[in-house]
């Protein structure tokens, strides 16, 4: 028997014979790349005649597992992971733009969607018009013959309304509609089922569900997933195997979390909506909201964990989050367990001009809520002494 030197049996250790049973759990493949046998399995791999693994840039099982999961749910085609939400619609854009090409939007939008947008603009020629979502007239009048993409959000952040996506579909004819479906989650929309051609999420937020994970995911036809991970490994968008790994746990409970989120979050929207220091909420669920019945029609199981409320006194918002530091605190990020708090001008839209953001109805006394798993009684009674103090 030939003994190695310690040296060699640290470098090459780690290693055990393959496990004969399959574990109950999957395995983190938490590796840069995936040894090949020999130059004929490399060609093999490369050409996709052969199925499996190069380098995790490329795709690793892990992220495999997590898209493949993810596009079940929405209904789709594939699926690709990305580094984060932001690398998963900056994959989807750079896979389809070019210069001189032109982007329908949603005039409300994640702050940072809306940057990237007009960082496009500046840095590579591609036009954007930013139309009103609630106004399917207004979208279609924004169409030029150059349009390649129109960009919305299912539910808009921050202000929670719910858009006409079939109506959307219909008016940019074979224009593909991009649809963030961060806040609604398969679990209550499935965009694509509605024509919607690309859907795409911040899987840091409801899919993992923890506040431990910084991923995104976009679903689609197999054509649109292919442009997207070329772009995602060019570009180095790839995700980590531990993030998808921690998604995929995540999403084991998402349909159980999404509703109890949404139960939660009607429960204290209405609260709100009664409260003496709250002027104006935000919430698909209420009666109030202008896209209360659309809404209805379309999230028929449930109105998400999301809300907005603005303060009939914009000088209590900062002693609102000083009082609710300690239980509900500010956490520029959505969709932990707890419930958590944003300030969107001056976090998510802070890049936006204040007259935009007030054009938009992004006031400076908007506060935004991720409902969390709490009891809601305790939530609403956190609440309340918050706003009577504030």
């Amino acid at each position: 028997m030939t003994h190695l030197d310690d040296s060699t049996i640290c470098a090459r250790g780690g290693w055990s014979d393959d496990f004969v049973t399959r574990p109950s759990n999957p395995p983190i493949y938490q590796t840069t790349a995936f040894d090949v046998d020999g130059l004929e399995q490399l060609e093999d791999l490369s050409s996709g005649a052969q199925h499996g693994y190069i380098y995790t840039r490329d795709g690793n099982p892990n992220h495999a597992a997590f898209a493949a999961d993810v596009a079940a749910l929405e209904r789709a085609d594939a699926g690709a992971v990305t580094a984060s939400g932001m690398a998963a619609i900056s994959s989807i854009l750079l896979g389809y733009l070019k210069t001189g090409d032109h982007v329908v939007a949603s005039r409300v939008l994640y702050g940072r969607t809306y940057q990237l947008l007009n960082d496009l603009h500046r840095a590579f020629g591609i036009e954007v018009t930013f139309a009103d979502a609630n106004d399917v007239a207004d979208m279609r009048r924004a169409l030029r013959p150059s349009t390649k993409l129109c960009v919305i959000e299912s539910i808009s952040n921050p202000l929670v309304e719910v858009v006409d996506l079939p109506g959307i579909v219909s008016a940019m004819g074979e224009v593909p509609v991009v649809v963030d479906n961060t806040f609604a989650t398969p679990c209550l929309l499935r965009p694509i089922e509605l024509g919607a051609s690309i859907v795409f999420h911040s899987a840091s937020k409801y899919l993992n569900g923890h506040g431990d994970v910084m991923l995104g995911v976009v679903a689609g036809n197999q054509q649109a997933l292919t442009k997207v991970r070329r772009v995602a490994a060019l570009y180095g968008f790839n995700a980590n195997p531990l993030e998808c790994w921690l998604a995929s746990r995540g999403l084991r409970t998402l349909p159980l979390r999404m509703e109890r989120v949404s139960a939660n979050a009607l429960r204290l929207a209405e609260f709100l909506n009664e409260h003496s220091a709250v002027s104006r909420v935000f919430y698909p669920g209420l009666p109030t909201q202008a896209s209360h019945e659309l809404a209805k029609t379309l999230l028929t199981k449930g109105f998400g964990g999301m809300l907005s409320f603005e303060l009939k006194n914009d000088s209590g918002v900062r002693p609102l989050f000083k009082a609710l530091s300690h239980t509900l605190p500010f956490s520029p990020t959505l969709a932990d367990a707890r419930t958590t708090l944003s300030y969107p001008a001056g976090t998510s839209h802070k890049f936006m001009a204040a007259e935009e953001r007030r054009a938009y109805g992004i006031s400076d006394g908007l506060i935004r809520v991720s409902v969390g798993l709490e009891d809601p009684t305790d939530v609403m009674r956190e609440f309340d002494a918050a706003l009577r103090g504030a």
